[in-house]
């Protein structure tokens, strides 16, 4: 256990993001018991413990029932303003309409503060394909909010 408590905050942090936030401990728990059944399959040469925590963690909540409901449901969320009604820019609103891919990137590198190749490895894609697809969240970012100067 000692081994993977420097680990936690970033797992509860991306399991957060992925899905919605009161799932967020039981999806740690799902990668922390999924961690535990296949540690005779982690190989420190092929990563970083953290790397493969976090790539365990994003297949539970992929996984899940709760994070299936929370993304797949976006006719009503599409017909919604980006736009909060006070005139700021809604974010959160505009990272929702991410594609799935995108989102996970965007959600590993700015939000679990994982590097590039980190999030290439969650992903299970090369470190260009994680630089494209977050150009492409940026770009679509851009479009929804409105500003390309952003």
């Amino acid at each position: 256990m000692t081994w993977v408590a420097p680990h936690l905050p970033r797992m509860g942090a991306l399991a957060a993001r992925l899905a919605s936030p009161p799932d967020r401990d039981d999806i740690v728990q799902m990668a922390l018991l999924r961690a535990w059944s296949k540690r005779n399959q982690y190989d420190a040469a092929r990563g970083a413990a953290s790397v493969w925590l976090m790539a365990i963690t994003a297949n539970e909540a992929r996984k899940s029932h709760r994070f299936r409901r929370a993304i797949e449901p976006l006719a009503d969320t599409l017909r919604q303003p980006i736009h909060a009604p006070e005139g700021r820019l809604d974010l959160l609103s505009a990272l929702r309409h991410l594609a799935r891919r995108q989102r996970l990137a965007v959600d590993c590198f700015y939000f679990a503060g994982l590097t590039v190749a980190e999030t290439a490895a969650v992903m299970g894609c090369s470190e260009g394909t994680v630089k494209s697809t977050l150009a492409d969240a940026r770009a679509a970012l851009r479009r929804s909010l409105g500003d390309g100067d952003v």
